[in-house]
């Protein structure tokens, strides 16, 4: 088996993954894996734009009091005081890689506003602000020296203890495997760095790409992290309604200047959910909008931005604008039908805000790490500025006093396949990944019950054994390993909703309706076996 030696490898391509890539490699030999192409990620689909406080009228401690508020106060203050005012040294870092944000006539920032934000202070490239920063990210990352190895998945981590070391226990990097070719190697480093987003495909309607199966979530399970609050899922309360449009969000900062959530019949409803109406944030909305749809028996619910004129549309919200277009509906005369969609999981592996994990060796950084910033709910567009700062921190960290193995490397076993043979049976595979992306829709989502958890529960584990079963028999491929993360976020979550006995932000709970005086995080320790 071939084994790659570097000082820091990094799995993922989003934000997160890029940034610490681009960090470390001034310190030493970077490999940064990507299941898919570096595009392939959360960020590229990210339209609203990044959290910063650059308005004079507006102060930290206003954003800090927002991420709270909209958290249900589960957030950690320092965690929050920390990246809020860190943000605009992320926002340079940005810039200096080439991005540039939208600004006003007078040559200011255009600093738009989105739902649980008491004041103006996003940042956006037009209303494709992802897709702007992973370029030009992207661009900066294929001149900056890193070793960047596309469609490459890992499949687990190795850990010393697993390969029968002594002493403490510690990742030593991972086991990977090429897509296009077949061929596992290993990669050895005494850094590994996971940023590989959320698992927002665990759900049968979502946003997310498809490569967002929680697979740095489920291997640093696997080798033994402890994982925080994966009760909270965030549910995006505006994805468009449409049989073709895939996976299509209507940006937050279309209710930021002006939008409105309606019925079929052009009646407004937020205000008698919340007195801030449209602008509540995401985890009110969601429940409103399911609410009023279970209510009503409607497919979907309906954003109404009319009053603002095509032009400003056009100008404001070109993507948007021709998006809708494409599937017959004008946003300047017609009402936009929407449903919530799995977006965002404000839990993962328990991570500092320098990416530290409990694992030795092992950092995390991004959607896949719980650092504490989100609480209960996330406050819209601080995902991204938690990825700048975090991964600023990681490599901060880690780059002027790496750690290393000294002068004895350890050695990696060669992968061993055993009695594995070529699987003959793919419909098995998509059949439990179906099975399973149903269930949690069904039992596990914006509305909660102590049964419909339970049912939740006795199945995903009657799965998960026939995926370790299914596993073991044949050899692994992209789409085994990708349905055996998703069964253990899956359980993960269910496992973590049936340790809150209360209903706070994103979870929502039929037998434990009030918010419990206390708050307290929901750890899970790692695998242990």
């Amino acid at each position: 088996m071939r084994t790659i030696d570097c000082d820091y490898f990094v799995v993922g391509s989003g934000m997160a993954g890029l940034m610490s890539a681009l960090h470390l490699a001034s310190y030493g030999k970077v490999v940064l894996a990507t299941k898919g192409r570096l595009q392939d990620c959360n960020t590229n689909f990210a339209q609203g734009g990044i959290c910063c406080v650059m308005d004079k009228a507006d102060t930290f401690g206003n954003h800090e009091r927002d991420t709270m508020i909209a958290g249900a106060w589960l957030g950690k203050s320092e965690v929050v005081h920390e990246i809020c005012e860190h943000a605009p040294e992320g926002i340079r870092d940005l810039i200096d890689c080439g991005v540039r944000f939208s600004r006003r006539p007078d040559g200011e920032l255009d600093l738009t506003r989105e739902g649980g934000h008491s004041a103006r202070r996003i940042l956006h490239a037009g209303d494709i602000t992802g897709e702007k920063c992973e370029a030009a990210m992207i661009r900066k990352i294929r001149r900056s020296g890193v070793d960047v190895r596309e469609k490459a998945i890992v499949i687990d981590l190795v850990m010393t203890r697993r390969i029968g070391l002594k002493g403490e226990n510690r990742c030593v990097g991972a086991y990977v495997l090429d897509k296009e070719t077949g061929e596992i190697y290993a990669v050895r480093t005494p850094n590994t760095i996971l940023a590989t987003g959320g698992c927002g495909k665990v759900y049968l309607y979502t946003c997310n790409p498809d490569t967002a199966t929680g697979d740095g979530i489920a291997i640093a399970w696997r080798a033994g992290a402890k994982i925080e609050n994966m009760e909270f899922v965030q549910f995006h309360p505006t994805c468009l309604y449409h049989p073709q449009a895939k996976r299509f969000l209507i940006s937050e900062a279309v209710r930021g200047e002006g939008a409105v959530l309606v019925n079929k019949h052009g009646r407004e409803f937020m205000k008698k959910y919340d007195p801030r109406g449209s602008l509540a944030p995401r985890d009110i909305v969601a429940r409103s909008i399911d609410s009023e749809m279970k209510r009503t028996g409607d497919d979907c619910m309906f954003l109404d931005i009319r009053s603002k004129g095509r032009k400003y549309l056009m100008t404001r919200f070109p993507n948007i604008y021709q998006k809708c277009m494409e599937f017959g509906i004008d946003m300047a005369s017609d009402l936009i039908p929407i449903v919530p969609a799995a977006h965002y999981m404000c839990g993962g592996i328990q991570a500092a805000t320098d990416g530290r994990t409990s694992i030795k060796g092992l950092s995390a950084v991004g959607e896949c790490a719980c650092t504490g910033l989100h609480g209960a709910n996330r406050l819209a567009s601080n995902s991204l500025m938690e990825a700048l700062v975090c991964a600023r921190m990681t490599a901060a960290r880690l780059g002027p006093h790496p750690e290393s193995f000294g002068a004895r490397p350890p050695r990696i076993p060669d992968w061993k396949i055993g009695n594995a043979v070529p699987p003959d049976e793919a419909v098995l595979v998509s059949h439990m990944w179906d099975e399973i992306r149903r269930l949690m829709w069904d039992y596990v989502g914006i509305v909660r019950t102590n049964k419909r958890l339970a049912r939740a529960a006795h199945r995903i584990r009657t799965l998960r054994r026939e995926i370790r079963d299914y596993y073991f028999r044949y050899l692994v491929t992209p789409d085994t390993l990708e349905l055996r993360n998703l069964a253990v976020c899956a359980e993960l979550i269910v496992r973590s909703a049936q340790k809150r006995h209360e209903s706070r932000g994103l979870h929502y709970t039929l037998d434990y309706p009030r918010q419990s005086k206390r708050t307290r995080q929901t750890v899970l320790d790692g695998f242990k076996g």
